[in-house]
């Protein structure tokens, strides 16, 4: 921190400027300084152990200045003002108070302001400012006190603030004083102040540190002696943590921020007696943190404090007194290594410029300030700093008399004068440091106190330092003779045609041009009265003393051409061309183009690159993918010569595109678009089966099946054709059933095929119209996909467009040749096919008579005849005739339908006799029967009082029956249905009267018999079965048994009753017993016993029953069990 202690100022009522202020350095009083301006001296200005204390009249302003120094932050520090304990002044911005922030990039120093505008009493307080970066902190503290009135007052306070690291103790106060035991013992009411006084920022970590202090805890049986609430140890020294427990065997563990500590060559673990020992060697900033000592449950906490010592300056600077331009160099020596420095000249930072006039340097403990060429402005004090000491030295720069440099042309003369300030003053001329011996071309002379030195007809090789050295003087004069020469280029083949400098695409061009010249020329680069400039990216132009370089990165197809260097002086100039071939690999071609598209090959075609990168095209590379695919696959190993290739082994029906790459000497070129995307697809084989179904006077039907392959294109159609017979035809047999038939006109080339159909048919039949009657003609037909035509399948004899007479013949299906029988309301429809030629005329008849067209529907064709009845009624039954006839031939078929409906009731119903529980019934047949056979009928009878019916006999096929078990003292109504193939009647005979079961008079006394003892113990008769069962199914376990009275079932397992149980049901019926399992699981399996009980005894019946797991589960389980092994 800046303020390492604080300064108590207190201000009247005098005016202060308004923005003067003066930067405090670290190791200097640490409290903010009001400048020393002529401003109005201030009242009083005290050093003491208090917080800062501004005293400002009522409505003046007052700002407040923060210095961060940047020099070693990469990014903006955050800064925030407080007043209090936590009330933040960002969100206070207004009227009255203004926040301001800037940065002067020169000092590289960060400059925060807090401005209070006409302050009133309500600004009098604490104020604290806090500035923090990722892993830095520094704040500062101060009080303003506002009293009094004046019309106007600008006070400045300003600080400099330095970074602590973070882990750094955050205040430091005088080794005599213990802090945390003022705070211990002072009331909560003084803990701001205190917390100010002794520069305390972190307020909320202070109250829970004493809060952790004060707590008052219960004697402790573990320790006799815990560790101080807090340590504190010099960087680099050792320190001992000791405590001392009430056993002497007790295991203790230590503890740093949480973390148990492990014996190493830092941390010492000691055991004496009750006492144990935590000893840290060459304590570092990383030790500084919370340390505890644990014994069983209980635990002792401290704090340790690691303190780093200030640097001092060991060895002080020394003053120095030089010449101007000679260099300068300050050294210094401090007590640690690698420390940060300050230095300054005349209180004023030193920084890095842009000229680089201020260097610093760091060996080991040693600093150093180095300044290259010195002049009269560098004169003054040089400061270094540290955080614990101050150097500093005065610097005297002289200045001298010079000699003018000359520079002269080749057997021009050079004349050096030197004036010295006493006539007196002898010296020496020196060359390069070798004194100069005068001969018939060096010449020197002595006129008063002018000393010359004169070369006639200079040379190279008088180019050098010169200097005059006065005797009796300890520095000398020196100038320098620049020798001109004109620049050349030396280029073997200069003054040639140069040779073709040849430059693979993305290489490297260099072109290294040996040049000389005196002083060093000028080079200019140009091609084709372009300029070249460095700044384009991928030119670069390097010089050296007798040669220089162009380089171009990355040499592109552009970079072609005549370049031409010259180099300038002012003595002359030179220049140069050389020819650049930049040669690389072809451009990609263009899309291949697809042709000839089979079944499993295409042609690929293409052109040659437009450019071939200057080098001749060796060959091509083809490759082809899928299109839905990424993957390329390359089709040929060995370069291509030719423009096309034809590829094959493809797979029908899937689409592929095709790319070509370009090879030339220096490699492959990009590959080309993608060509379109297309599909091998192959023609289908050639229809099959091709015949004449029938022919006519003027019209042929045809009939096929598709063809045999059909392949991946699917298949659009067919196209029928047909010509004439009598021309001459060419006939090629393509495979078994293929026949090309071709027409061969002497006059005509092409074949004279007539298409039969417009366009293409998907049917397998055709119907050709319109044909001239005793034409013959022969038909062909091929089959239609994307990929084209098949070839033709062809009828081998011509085709006679003529009617065939056919004798008529009908095909009567097989259930038409018995009585075909529907229901009244249903659909008839009788489809009948026949064979005749021509069509044949058809006659329907029913029962001698025509038909009437209004109630029957009939439809005629060239192969059948239909009989339609959209509803049946009973007068459509009859038998019906078909007869065909052609001209004198006929033929006739006979058809039986039969509609049949429900039948009516039964007449005539009566009760014959009613005796004891019985009543007998007859009834006659009923008038309609539907049509159809009675095949029985249905007696129901009816309680009186309730009048429900129940049926007592069903398809009874007798006109009379008895009715027995009816109850006495009832009286009973009867009813019969009648029934044929359509089902019930729909209403039935039913009786007038009812039948009445008198009750007797006498009383029945039965003899007296002696009453026989049928009672028996119980007994299975057949036992429980063992079983083995799958889990998870339902199962059961049955057994018979018996008894009278009737036994009482319990059914055990493993001797546990089961009756409680919901999963197991208990069945009895007419002595068999069943116990159900519901889905048993392996935990069901075991013994299983039925026992029966009554008055005379009781029986019971073991089974055993296994459960099975499921072979699905278990497999499950097995896998779990593997997975959970693995």
């Amino acid at each position: 921190l800046l303020q390492k202690g604080s300064r108590n100022m207190t201000f009247s009522n005098h005016s202060f400027p308004e923005k003067s202020e003066t930067v405090t350095p670290a190791e200097a009083a640490p409290a903010p300084a009001v400048s020393e301006s002529p401003a109005p001296p201030v009242e009083s200005c005290q050093n003491t152990e208090g917080n800062r204390e501004l005293t400002l009249l009522s409505s003046g302003n007052i700002t407040f200045t923060a210095k961060v120094a940047g020099e070693s932050l990469l990014k903006k520090p955050s800064v925030k003002w407080f007043k209090g304990k936590w009330m933040d002044l960002g969100s206070k911005v207004g009227q009255h108070l203004q926040l301001h922030d800037s940065y002067d990039r020169n000092n590289k120093v960060y400059t925060f302001e807090m401005e209070i505008i006409e302050a009133n009493m309500t600004f009098a307080g604490g104020y604290r400012c806090e500035v923090s970066t990722k892993d830095k902190f520094d704040s500062s503290n101060f009080n303003l006190t506002v009293n009094g009135k004046m019309n106007s007052c600008h006070l400045l306070c300003s600080c400099l603030l330095f970074f602590s690291p973070l882990g750094e103790a955050k205040c430091e106060s005088q080794s005599d004083v213990d802090v945390w035991e003022i705070l211990r013992k002072a009331p909560p009411s003084e803990y701001e102040k205190i917390a100010f006084q002794y520069g305390i920022t972190d307020l909320r970590g202070m109250l829970k540190r004493l809060k952790r202090i004060k707590k008052e805890e219960k004697k402790s049986t573990a320790f006799l002696k815990k560790l101080d609430p807090a340590y504190q140890v010099d960087k680099g020294q050792k320190i001992k943590l000791m405590v001392e427990v009430a056993n002497p065997d007790a295991d203790v563990k230590w503890l740093k921020n949480g973390q148990e500590i492990q014996v190493s060559g830092r941390y010492i673990f000691e055991a004496v007696g009750n006492k144990r020992i935590l000893t840290i060697n060459h304590c570092s900033l990383a030790d500084d943190a919370a340390y505890e000592c644990v014994v069983g449950e209980e635990k002792s906490f401290t704090e340790l404090f690691v303190k780093e010592p200030p640097i001092l300056i060991t060895h002080p600077l020394e003053d120095q007194m030089v010449m101007v331009g000679e260099r300068v160099e300050f050294e210094c020596e401090v007590s640690e290594e690698g420390a940060t420095v300050k230095w300054e000249k005349d209180g004023i930072e030193l920084t890095r410029e842009e000229t680089f006039k201020y260097r610093f340097k760091k060996d080991g403990k040693k600093q150093y300030l180095i300044i290259n060429e010195s002049t009269k402005e560098d004169s003054g004090h040089y400061t270094v700093k540290t955080n614990g000491g101050v150097s500093v030295a005065e610097l005297i720069v002289q200045g001298r008399h010079s000699i003018a440099d000359l520079t002269v042309k080749a057997r021009d003369q050079a004349v050096f004068k030197c004036e010295v300030s006493d006539e007196n003053v002898k010296g020496i001329w020196l060359k390069n440091g070798k004194e100069v011996v005068p001969d018939e071309r060096i010449k020197i002379s002595h006129i008063g106190r002018i000393h010359k030195l004169t070369i006639e007809d200079v040379t190279p090789d008088d180019e050098a330092d010169y200097s005059f050295i006065p005797q009796g003087f300890a520095y000398n004069l020196s100038a320098k003779l620049q020798f001109l020469e004109p620049p050349k280029i030396h280029l073997d083949c200069l003054g040639q045609s140069p040779d073709t400098i040849v430059v693979v695409a993305g290489n490297k061009l260099r072109l290294d041009v040996p040049i000389s010249g005196d002083p060093t020329p000028t080079v200019i680069w140009q091609k084709v009265n372009k300029l070249l400039f460095e700044s384009e990216g991928r030119v670069r132009v390097e010089m050296h003393e007798d040669h220089c370089v162009f380089i171009i990165e990355g040499a592109e197809k552009e970079d072609e051409g005549v370049y031409r260097v010259i180099v300038k002086n002012p003595v002359g100039e030179d220049k140069a061309d050389i020819t650049v071939k930049v040669i690389d690999v072809p451009d990609p071609p263009e899309a291949p183009k697809i042709s000839n598209i089979g079944e499993d090959y295409c042609t690929v075609q293409w052109q040659p690159p437009k450019y071939d990168g200057g080098q001749p095209v060796l060959g091509y590379i083809l490759e082809r993918k899928k299109k839905k695919s990424y993957r390329w696959m390359r089709l040929n190993f060995d370069l291509l010569k030719e423009l096309t290739y034809e590829a094959k082994r493809m797979i029908e029906g899937v689409v592929y595109e095709m790319r070509i790459y370009a090879v030339n000497s220096i490699g492959m070129s990009r590959p080309s678009p993608a060509s379109q995307p297309f599909m091998p697809i192959a023609p289908p084989s050639e229809p099959t089966h091709f015949t004449v179904e029938d022919v006519s006077d003027n019209t042929v039907t045809l009939k096929w099946r598709p063809p045999e392959r059909i392949g991946a294109g699917g298949l659009d159609g067919y196209i029928v054709e047909y010509c004439k017979d009598g021309c001459k035809y060419a006939l090629h047999q393509f495979g078994k059933n293929n026949i090309l038939l071709q027409y061969v006109n002497p006059v005509l080339t092409a074949t004279e095929w007539i298409p039969a159909l417009p366009g293409l048919t998907e049917r397998t039949s055709a119907l050709i119209k319109d044909l001239v009657t005793g034409d013959k003609l022969h038909f062909r037909i091929k089959a239609i996909n994307l990929a084209g035509e098949s070839g033709a399948a062809i009828i081998k004899e011509p085709v006679t467009v003529q009617e065939i007479l056919q004798r008529p013949k009908i095909w009567l299906p097989r259930h038409l040749r018995q009585t075909l029988v529907k229901k009244v309301g249903e659909t008839i429809n009788i489809v009948i096919p026949f064979q005749g030629k021509p069509r044949p005329k058809i006659i329907w008849m029913k029962d001698g008579q025509t038909l009437d067209s209004k109630d029957v529907g009939i439809r005629n064709s060239n192969t059948d005849t239909i009989l339609f009845i959209r509803k049946a009624e009973l007068h459509h039954s009859g038998a019906y005739e078909i007869t065909l006839q052609i001209e004198n031939m006929t033929d006739k078929v006979a058809i039986t339908i039969q509609i049949i409906d429900k039948p009516g009731p039964p007449q005539n119903i009566k009760l014959v006799d009613v005796w004891g529980f019985n009543a007998a019934l007859e009834w006659t047949p009923p008038q309609d029967d539907g049509n159809a056979q009675i095949l029985g009928y249905t007696v129901q009878k009816a309680d009186k009082k309730a009048m429900e019916w129940y049926t007592v006999f069903d398809h009874y096929r007798r006109t009379n029956c008895v009715v027995s078990d009816l109850i006495m003292g009832n009286e009973y109504f009867f009813r019969v249905f009648s029934e044929n193939l359509c089902g019930l009647s729909e209403t039935a005979a039913t009786t007038k009267n009812p039948a009445y079961i008198q009750k007797t008079g006498t009383t029945y006394k039965p003899p007296s018999y002696k009453e026989h003892d049928f009672s028996e113990p119980p007994k299975f008769t057949h036992p429980l079965v063992n079983r083995s069962v799958i889990a998870g199914y339902n199962t059961t376990l049955s057994c018979a048994v018996r008894g009278i009275p009737k036994p009482k079932i319990f059914w055990y397992k493993n001797k546990m009753d089961l009756s409680g149980d919901a999963k197991y049901r208990m069945f009895s019926k007419q002595g068999v017993l069943t116990l159900e399992i519901r889905k048993p699981t392996p935990f069901d399996g075991g013994c299983y016993t039925c026992k029966a009980v009554n008055e005379c005894g009781e029986a019971e019946i073991e089974c055993r029953l296994d459960v099975r797991g499921n072979e699905m589960d278990l497999m499950d389980d097995t896998n779990t069990a593997v997975k959970s092994n693995r």
